[in-house]
């Protein structure tokens, strides 16, 4: 397991590390010149700028992902986990109250871990680039109230998941995956309610035009929602979005307030067409089975690497002979996997790709394609995203088609 793990986890820093390079020095290279596609639309200034940004967000990527993989080797094969959980067996003694708080001494500390990241990514790179309009007192609000949401939602589920480990036989992660596919869908019907404004205000759209055009859009579409709100996006960033939210009869369509700034009505109707595109071709539910099937299978691996006592020796952890492990057992599990899962990368974005063409497809059978491109490109330069990412890191990692490829494949769909 040591060499398994080892192996996996520096192949993929050196594939990541490689990946970076690549799409740093590919973006640096068409650094000076707008591509013919944007030309016309977008400026040499802001074309330069959307550089500028993706290349200082990469040198950022690089330290954590460095600073990450030391942090993992230390939880592991270093011990560190392994130190944690015998200080707090010696202080709490062994029990469900010892496991939880592994748990959360565990998220305590990478919490603190990777927050310099977090710190420099907001108030450097987002403000050196003018998104950033988060104060630190906003900053540390949203963060006392993550902490408080994560102990008041995460603690009792995973108690209730270390019940079902020690109580529910061998049979336990099949309960488990249950509860935890049930918490999930319950998620995603309290989150628009409950949850989300807790973080920000949301406003029904007051813009009766704008509110009639996308009423009218959604009826032609088949679509019905809660509501239509404008979310004051622009407390935290200048960055622009729009997304629906909930599920079932709870859905609702969101408007960041910076959207309805910069786009025409037609524009927004052509933006909200392709999210509803997505709901017309069954993305959302296909996401969900597919998220499904993959922690069935990864709760039922749990389930049986939990028992073998080489899974935490070869992590370097020394389990209880006497059990009590669970905890250990789900910890391990979580930072293992991804140095595995992180190989089938360019599976799951490629299928994401092809989600967004589709979705296109359906906003330009509904909408004007010429609506729906030049929000897009507004939307680009907004945002800063490059114009010319590397095509290798592009199939690796963009969950969305480059702005050339989106745009060209846009006209083909007009035409």
């Amino acid at each position: 397991m040591t060499l398994a793990f080892a192996a996996a986890l520096l192949t993929g820093l050196a594939l990541r590390y490689w990946l970076a390079t690549r799409q740093a020095r590919h973006v640096a290279q068409h650094r000076t010149a707008v591509p013919p596609a944007f030309a016309e639309s977008v400026p040499l200034a802001a074309h330069q700028r959307a550089a500028d940004y993706t290349l200082a967000k990469s040198r950022v990527d690089l330290f954590e992902m460095a600073w990450s993989s030391g942090i993992l080797i230390v939880w592991t094969l270093l011990g560190g986990l392994n130190a944690l959980n015998q200080a707090l067996l010696a202080a709490i003694g062994p029990g469900m109250g010892q496991q939880l708080a592994l748990l959360a001494a565990f998220a305590a500390i990478g919490g603190l871990l990777d927050l310099p990241f977090s710190l420099y990514r907001t108030f450097v790179v987002e403000e050196q680039f003018g998104f950033n309009k988060t104060t630190w007192r906003l900053w540390l609000a949203d963060m006392a109230k993550g902490v408080v949401l994560g102990a008041a939602i995460g603690l009792p589920i995973a108690a209730l998941i270390l019940w079902l480990m020690g109580a529910a036989g061998s049979s336990w992660w099949l309960w488990a995956w249950c509860t935890w596919m049930g918490f999930n869908l319950l998620l995603l019907v309290i989150y628009p309610t409950l949850i989300a404004p807790w973080f920000n205000k949301f406003q029904p759209l007051e813009d009766q035009a704008l509110a009639a055009r996308v009423t009218a859009l959604m009826q032609r579409c088949g679509f019905a929602a809660k509501g239509l709100f404008v979310m004051d996006g622009s407390r935290r960033s200048a960055h622009a979005n729009a997304y629906f939210t909930g599920f079932g009869s709870a859905k609702r369509v969101v408007f960041y307030d910076t959207l309805l700034a910069r786009l025409t009505p037609s524009e927004v109707d052509a933006v909200l067409a392709h999210e509803l595109g997505h709901f017309r071709h069954r993305h959302i539910l296909k996401r969900i089975a597919t998220m499904f099937a993959m922690s069935l299978a990864g709760f039922a691996l749990l389930g049986w690497l939990s028992n073998q006592v080489w899974f935490y020796t070869g992590l370097g952890l020394q389990p209880s002979l006497s059990g009590g492990n669970d905890a250990l057992a789900l910890l391990l599990f979580l930072m293992a996997v991804p140095a595995f899962s992180f190989f089938i990368s360019p599976l799951m974005a490629a299928v994401s790709r092809q989600h967004e063409f589709e979705a296109d497809a359906f906003a330009v059978a509904q909408t004007d394609g010429r609506d729906l491109a030049s929000a897009l490109t507004k939307l680009y330069e907004d945002n800063a995203s490059t114009l010319t990412p590397d095509p290798v890191y592009v199939r690796f990692y963009y969950s969305h088609p480059p702005a050339g490829e989106r745009l060209a494949r846009l006209s083909q769909e007009a035409a």
